[in-house]
């Protein structure tokens, strides 16, 4: 079986359970995973190096490849395996994978998942992480051998930027619809559920306020955000100017057992993610896929990939970016009308189990992999 080197600086942080969720499921192909940090365990019996592992030498290394994005001590790590091929998750991290793919002559395939595509230069050149990733993306789209979006949107802002049209594909995020079952009736609560980090993109003031409308005509619905970010302190703040501190749990992050746990006992899923003042946009928002799997409709914001993943009207409902008033609108139709959330719900399953199921989207990938590979010879 092929080794593929699945490589992302930051592995394993707890917001991107996604990564691993796509590689774990390969058949034909091996994964192990290459980075710079570790922010948690790697999946069961899989196998991870990283520049962290050079012990008392690792924060000069850090800063070093940080820097330059010198593949050396990576390909010195990766010494006892012999990947066919690196994937790279988000547009930045292929900009370092690029390197040591060059140094290791092997082929290169990067997923974009959002920020990547839709933050401003302005915005990378900000975070000493990030600035190596405008001066160098050129070189990642004229050598790189393919080029996955997660969405159409970000496909549409991977081609403004340059990168070659017959070698930039859309390829949805897979979702496990065999792990995934759909929830019984029985299991649920008067429960808005919002998954996603505290941050500007995910518009979390936006559904707060929305609904603090809502909590006026229902006196028994409560909000659960989960997820932890920069803006936790000021969305608190504002949930008590708004007199809804005690309806609100701020769960902070949790794992992705506890997260589909909440789906299966919450009435709806919201997305009010928003475009921000410098550009950063929602990609697609695997939860979504993830929710609708469990049989749970899903409201979100006309924004970014995020109309791709739900059909309005059938498997939820779409609304306009920064609108509370829409988002209490359409929360309060739902929370009315128990049939309406079942008929999305049956809906949303659907179409999960027809665009983004994750078995259909690995024997894609592995495809993806084999083209690359025959490319190559």
């Amino acid at each position: 079986m092929r080794e593929v080197a699945i490589f992302r600086n930051n592995l394993f942080r707890i917001s991107e359970p996604f990564v691993a969720q796509q590689a774990q499921p390969l058949q034909r192909y091996k994964p192990f995973y290459v980075g710079r940090m570790r922010f948690g365990p790697p999946p069961a019996g899989a196998e991870s190096v990283a520049v962290e592992d050079l012990g008392r030498w690792r924060w000069p290394y850090i800063g070093w490849q940080m820097i330059s994005r010198d593949p050396r001590s990576l390909a010195r790590l990766m010494a006892a395996h012999r990947p066919a091929l690196i994937h790279a998750h988000f547009g930045v991290d292929g900009v370092y994978a690029l390197p040591l793919a060059r140094r290791l002559k092997i082929p290169l395939v990067t997923t974009f998942h959002g920020f990547d595509a839709t933050l401003s230069t302005l915005g990378f050149l900000r975070s000493p992480a990030w600035v190596n990733y405008p001066l160098f993306r050129h070189q990642l789209a004229k050598h790189g051998d393919l080029f996955l979006c997660d969405s159409e949107f970000l496909r549409a802002r991977v081609l403004a930027m340059g990168f070659p049209e017959a070698r930039t594909r859309l390829h949805y995020i897979g979702v496990d619809c065999g792990q995934i079952q759909v929830r019984d009736p029985s299991e649920e609560t008067a429960t808005v559920l919002q998954v996603g980090r505290l941050v500007d993109v995910k518009g979390t003031e936006y559904l707060i306020r929305g609904f603090a409308l809502l909590a006026k005509k229902h006196p028994a619905v409560q909000l659960v955000s989960i997820g932890d970010g920069p803006l936790r302190g000021a969305l608190e703040d504002l949930a008590k100017s708004l007199g809804i501190a005690e309806r609100i749990q701020f769960l902070g992050a949790r794992p992705h057992a506890d997260v589909l746990s909440w789906m299966r006992r919450s009435a709806m899923l919201v997305l009010p993610s928003v475009r921000t003042h410098d550009g950063r946009t929602e990609g697609f928002g695997v939860v979504m896929a993830e929710a609708a799997a469990t049989g749970l409709p899903v409201i979100g914001s006309r924004s970014g990939g995020i109309p791709e993943g739900i059909v309005d009207g059938r498997s939820g409902f779409l609304v306009p970016e920064r609108d509370p008033a829409a988002l209490a609108s359409r929360m309060d139709d739902l929370l009315c009308d128990p049939e309406l959330r079942r008929r999305m719900g049956i809906q949303a399953r659907a179409l999960v189990e027809q665009k983004f199921d994750i078995r259909r989207q690995t024997e894609t990938l592995e495809g993806h992999y084999d083209a690359v590979l025959a490319d190559a010879r």
